[in-house]
């Protein structure tokens, strides 16, 4: 492969002076804002003989690197009142949510703090999430802990904070009929400012959440399907409804299939999130946080600890 004079080969990392826009790939694996590389759109970049590809990719052993993750463009400024950073998300009607995969976990029970790359349907990149929490929580609490979720633009800013609170009990939907043991993430955009609540509701077998304004009015009903299995080899729906009449169905969360090995020996998970291209970004944005409270709390822990 060769390179004009005003190109730079993707093994030299530059500094990108224009990021989000096409042609501009953050780090291979990582897909965290920072030390970038400029190459075309599309193009592959070949890896090292010998590396080891990460399990819930192609396999386990050696193979070709995968090439870096690109960002998505910035599009123009937000209508009145959006948040900063939530421009994005008038652009978008999908979003798709990949854990990345934690080697330690993967060969030791170590709970490792868990890492989003959260893309647009075109598979560019449009946040990064990152778990901040005690380390004596995760391996005490697991899938109950309490953490704070930093999600950062490709500018590296935080433009969205989601705060969830420690619950000793999570394998009962009854349990949620009372506050303090309802699991719920509060939803910052910016950091600082509430833009609205995820609370788990009582139910007697399917569960089900509602998402709330900043002013806990509600806006959202998420309800799941009556058996929540990890290891099926299907997708897992939870269907969005519109508080209005508790009936249209405005949205989708859905856990997708990865692979066997995935599903299997790891706690990574894909997810979907579909709502309508006009929904307040407010509202994408708590949908988001909806996505990480079903993943905790029916899909965190690997080899099918689960529960119904």
């Amino acid at each position: 492969m060769s390179y004009s004079t005003n190109q730079v080969a993707p093994t030299q990392p530059v500094v990108n002076t224009q990021p989000g826009q096409p042609g501009v790939y953050t780090q291979p694996y990582g897909g965290q804002p920072g030390q970038q590389y400029v190459g075309q759109p599309g193009q592959q970049f070949a890896g090292q003989p010998g590396q080891n590809v990460m399990l819930g990719g192609m396999g386990m052993g050696n193979a070709v690197q995968p090439p870096p993750q690109v960002w998505m463009p910035k599009p123009p400024s937000g209508p009145p009142g959006c948040p900063p950073g939530l421009d994005y998300l008038t652009q978008v009607d999908q979003i798709l949510i990949k854990q990345q995969i934690e080697m330690m976990e993967l060969f030791t029970n170590w709970e490792a703090k868990n890492k989003y790359r959260l893309l647009n349907s075109m598979g560019q990149q449009v946040y990064f999430a990152k778990e901040e929490s005690e380390t004596c929580m995760r391996q005490c609490c697991r899938e109950n802990r309490s953490f704070t979720m930093h999600v950062t633009d490709n500018l590296g800013n935080e433009v969205i904070r989601l705060e969830r609170e420690f619950r000793c009990w999570r394998d009962s939907n009854w349990c949620a009929c009372c506050s303090c043991c309802a699991h719920r993430i509060v939803v910052e955009a910016p950091v600082g400012t509430v833009v609205g609540y995820v609370k788990q509701r009582p139910s007697f077998m399917a569960p089900k959440y509602v998402i709330m304004d900043e002013n806990e009015k509600d806006i959202l009903y998420i309800e799941g399907p009556c058996c929540v299995c990890q290891g099926c080899p299907c997708d897992v729906n939870f269907t969005i409804h519109s508080a209005t009449d508790g009936e249209t169905e405005v949205g989708k969360i859905q856990k997708q299939w990865g692979n066997l090995l995935q599903e299997m020996f790891t706690s990574a998970d894909n997810f979907g999130v579909t709502f309508p291209m006009d929904l307040d970004v407010k509202m994408k944005a708590v949908m988001i946080g909806a996505t990480f409270l079903i993943d905790f709390m029916y899909f965190e822990g690997a080899q099918n600890r689960h529960h119904y």
